[in-house]
């Protein structure tokens, strides 16, 4: 790799790296020579079990819920899952229901004949049927309706779907891979799930863990993201060991949301394209004391001045 020179002049030997930046520089490789292959950025082994369970479940034809924290890659993994299926080929549609109104998610779930309601002068399919022979991801279903779930049910159960302002149903083949950061235990309780809906999409439970509690995975998906940033230019971003020591003594409450937010930071406000501690800037929402950007690079700004 010759527009990677930045990367092998630093990379570092045996005697004078910590494994963390072993990590980060080994990923860093790996990412420029599977570039075109999907992946799971990992090294924890509570994420490389994950990985191998992600495989054998998208071998099959199962209906998957992802529980998990907000900002731990629901989606990418349901993403692995489509890719790694049979059914690659045909569409991935994802629909946020927590995002949409009500009215709304049905007719775009379920799809709707011409004239059903006010507005509707077109005929429309719906996800469902335009992802036949495909994958739909519903995130965060915890939020949809209750009075949309039992549809959902019936297509899950009789792979048929009802569009709005029809008498007919329609055949449909897709693969429903759900996820939710709640405890849908209690959502039942609660009377704002169906039990038996639920029980249709866990037949293949996958949990995603916090970020703190997979701490090895960290300088891997550092190196995923740098790798991502710099895919539109031949300048190579890396990392000091310092700087991800202090990476690595985070707590990370936004997950790995929150760590992209701070490596994007970084490389933006890094020199020579090497991301140092004081290129940090963390998303904790208890530092009220905490500088923001502009201040960063003033502060950056005025320390380059005296220097020279």
């Amino acid at each position: 790799y010759l527009n990677d020179a930045v990367i092998i002049a630093h990379l570092p030997t045996a005697n004078d790296c910590k494994t963390t930046l072993k990590s980060f520089y080994l990923n860093y490789f790996l990412e420029l020579a599977l570039i075109s292959i999907h992946n799971l950025p990992c090294k924890d082994k509570l994420s490389s079990d994950l990985t191998s369970l992600i495989k054998k479940v998208a071998s099959t034809d199962a209906t998957v819920l992802v529980n998990g924290p907000t900002g731990t890659g629901k989606e990418l993994i349901s993403n692995l899952i489509h890719h790694f299926s049979q059914r690659r080929d045909g569409a991935f549609v994802a629909l946020n229901c927590a995002a949409i109104p009500d009215q709304m998610l049905e007719s775009m779930l379920f799809g709707h004949e011409k004239g059903a309601f006010t507005g509707a002068i077109q005929p429309n399919k719906g996800i469902l049927r335009a992802a036949d022979n495909g994958t739909v991801l519903l995130d965060e279903i915890s939020e949809m309706p209750i009075s949309l779930q039992a549809k959902l049910l019936r297509v899950i159960q009789e792979k048929k779907v009802m569009p709005i302002g029809s008498s007919e149903e329609r055949d449909v083949n897709v693969r429903i891979v759900a996820t939710t950061n709640r405890n849908m235990v209690n959502e039942i309780q609660q009377g704002r799930f169906r039990e038996d809906l639920y029980y249709r999409l866990n037949v293949f439970p996958v949990n995603t863990q916090k970020l703190s509690d997979r701490k090895e995975d960290i300088p891997v998906i550092i190196a995923n993201m740098l790798h991502d940033m710099d895919s539109d230019t031949e300048c190579k971003t890396i990392i000091s060991q310092a700087a991800l020591d202090q990476v690595q003594e985070y707590s990370w409450p936004g997950n790995v949301r929150e760590l992209h937010n701070v490596i994007q930071r970084a490389k933006i406000l890094c020199v020579n394209s090497e991301i140092s501690p004081a290129d940090l800037i963390f998303d904790d929402a208890q530092d009220t004391q905490s500088r923001n950007t502009a201040e960063v690079l003033a502060a950056k700004f005025s320390k380059a001045v005296s220097d020279e």
